[in-house]
């Protein structure tokens, strides 16, 4: 392959949105990655794409929402190239409220939602939750129309194919040409840490359960730091654990029988739901918990798209977007907070 303009190494969530942002800018890109495609933590299966609370507003917070306002829009059109489904559908949250402090959190923020979100989505605390529901000790919940899922392995495997019919392939090696995005996620942080000369991030193991049960329209649900995600396909996922120490970054262990048996005490309805299929691997987080973007320092014509943790799916359609503006424009709107430089002495 001859002219190329960008080489993205990884092929994972943040690598292929932003291949996808460049090669919708008439961009020629390839990408390389041993493992192929989603073989680290965008192999998951959970996929929640859930918003952070509406209130003390930061850079953080509002580039999720621009992100997940993107997101039909942005998933519609990779389903319509690919021609396979990513899972996504925008089937809204349910989260139960504990007493009546919660409660009362809540409805406050009922008032910063429609301040913060305005016409795009909703939160507001209901009694009528629907069938496939939680336990609530105040039978009252939250309910917002922004969460939406994704099934992370199929998404990333429709994204893939998309590229390749526009003429970008997922390849095993090869040479870097172009500018260099490096979205390599815990390994590339730990390269960073070696080239910075400390800590710049670490991988935060994560295990999670598909179980069979059929709620396709209902909403997720999170209840006792667990996401529970119905999928379009008839299963719900379960997830999922966050290990900071482990042995194996890449099987399960008793830690997912605990998330699992959780998720069915709160949600009655996954009672005797069998387990199909299960998963474990290491996300990228890092040391600023924000996703890390832009620049790297000191290595001109290189730069990073990392640091995904657990909202990189939600924040997919902006990073990438924000990713094409630098390399192929020059135009640097990423916000300060997530700016890579700021982890460098």
């Amino acid at each position: 392959m001859t002219g190329i303009d960008v080489t993205i190494r990884g092929a994972g969530i943040f690598g292929l949105s932003c291949a996808w942002a460049c090669v919708q800018r008439g961009a020629k890109v390839q990408i390389i990655d041993p493992g192929g495609v989603a073989a680290g933590a965008s192999g998951g299966v959970v996929g929640a794409l859930a918003p952070h609370v509406p209130e003390n507003w930061n850079e953080k917070k509002a580039f999720q929402l621009d992100s997940l306002l993107m997101a039909a829009d942005w998933w519609q059109e990779i389903e319509t190239k690919s021609r396979l489904s990513t899972g996504y559908a925008r089937t809204g949250r349910l989260q139960p409220l504990a007493d009546h402090h919660a409660c009362d959190l809540a409805r406050a923020r009922e008032i910063t939602a429609r301040a913060l979100w305005g016409e795009a989505a909703t939160w507001w605390v209901t009694e009528v939750p629907g069938a496939f529901a939680p336990i609530s000790p105040t039978g009252l919940f939250i309910h917002d129309t922004l969460s939406a899922r994704v099934h992370p392995r199929k998404a990333s495997f429709a994204l893939a194919e998309a590229l390749r019919i526009c003429g970008c392939d997922v390849i095993t090696d090869g040479s870097e040409q172009g500018v260099v995005i490096h979205a390599t996620g815990v390994s590339g942080l730990e390269e960073m840490g070696r080239n910075a000369g400390h800590m710049i991030g670490t991988g935060v193991k994560g295990q999670a359960a598909l179980l069979q049960f059929s709620a396709t329209e209902a909403p997720q649900v999170f209840a006792s730091g667990i996401h529970v995600v119905p999928h379009g396909d008839g299963t719900v996922a379960i997830g999922s654990t966050s290990e900071r120490d482990y042995t194996r970054g890449d099987t399960t262990d008793e830690a997912l029988t605990g998330v699992i048996s959780q998720a069915r005490d709160a949600v009655p309805a996954l009672r005797g739901a069998e387990v199909v299929a299960t998963w474990a691997g290491v996300r990228p987080r890092a040391r600023s918990r924000a996703p890390m973007l832009g620049a790297w320092p000191g290595r001109a014509g290189h730069y990073i798209a990392n640091g995904g943790f657990k909202i990189g799916f939600g924040v997919a359609p902006k990073v990438g977007q924000v990713m094409a503006d630098l390399v192929l424009e020059g135009r640097d709107s990423i916000p300060p907070d997530f700016r890579a430089e700021k982890l460098w002495p």
